[in-house]
């Protein structure tokens, strides 16, 4: 299982556990969720720590994944 936290606006979601093979597999996961509908495609992930992009990153059992969604502030 990967643990995925949500920060800012999302971090009413917390932390939630998934069981998926890759960022690809994970994403089309949290698609389903309609609190994210609008908010995935401008998120950043931050997998252990270290940006990721590519959607055939490969997730094992104990990774952290982030979700980063865009701030403004001034």
């Amino acid at each position: 299982m990967i643990k995925v936290c949500f920060l800012g606006p999302l971090s009413a979601l917390g932390e939630c556990e998934y069981d998926c093979a890759n960022l690809s597999e994970l994403k089309e996961t949290l698609s389903k969720d309609e609190r994210l509908t609008g908010w995935l495609k401008d998120c950043a992930l931050s997998l252990n720590d270290e940006i990721i992009t590519d959607l055939n990153t490969p997730l094992k059992d104990g990774d952290t994944l982030f979700v980063l969604p865009p701030v403004c502030g001034g």
